[in-house]
């Protein structure tokens, strides 16, 4: 993914990299032996459709560096379903932190050739990433341990739209028409799985 945006813009090797519910949905069925029904199928493809919008495809897109956000968003989908073993077996926080862990020594092997010290500022805001992120994948963990992961995934989809809304609230970006567009259509396939599963608990 860090190799994808050095060599496209990063709204476009976002976008591709988000294909990742699809293939964890779609690895699930192998792997996990999850039945996909065909309101999943329609709700993933709905989201990816959404996502394709919002990546605007053209002949830039689809070059090498393309594919390196692809190959990103299939090791993504991967790890979905190590986390959906993982998430049936050990506790949410011992998952987190061992897997945290291992990328913290992927990311200070990287970093090392090219080490800088952080300002207090830039200190202050890798600390803040660092609990959002631990937030969010807590959040994701502790789902993924209630749900087929077929349905949890594409609601990752909204992580476009929640983007597209603070670059609005903190860079003052409006988003365009067609940026609408794919944020209502990735809305509408996460809504249309909700309420599918909601009626479908119901009559169970």
């Amino acid at each position: 993914m860090f190799a994808a945006v050095a060599f496209i813009p990063l709204s476009d090797a976002t976008a591709i990299s988000f294909l990742n519910p699809v293939f964890g949905m779609l690895l699930a069925i192998p792997l996990l032996g999850e039945k996909v029904g065909p309101w999943r199928w329609v709700a993933a493809a709905t989201a990816l459709i959404g996502a394709l919008v919002l990546l605007r495809p053209g002949p830039e897109t689809f070059q090498i560096a393309g594919l390196l956000a692809l190959g990103a968003a299939v090791l993504m989908g991967m790890e979905l379903i190590f986390i959906k073993k993982l998430a049936n077996r050990e506790p949410p926080f011992q998952i987190l932190l061992v897997n945290n862990a291992i990328g913290l020594c992927i990311a200070t092997m990287a970093v090392v050739p090219v080490w800088a010290m952080p300002t207090p500022g830039q200190w202050a805001a890798l600390a803040g990433i660092g609990v959002l992120m631990a937030a969010a994948q807590t959040c994701f963990i502790n789902a993924m341990a209630r749900a087929d992961a077929s349905f949890v995934t594409p609601f990752s989809y909204l992580t476009l739209v929640f983007a597209a809304l603070y670059d609005g609230i903190f860079f003052d970006v409006v988003p365009d028409g067609i940026s609408l567009l794919g944020a209502a259509i990735i809305l509408s396939g996460a809504t249309l799985l909700a309420w599918r599963e909601k009626i479908r608990q119901t009559v169970n």
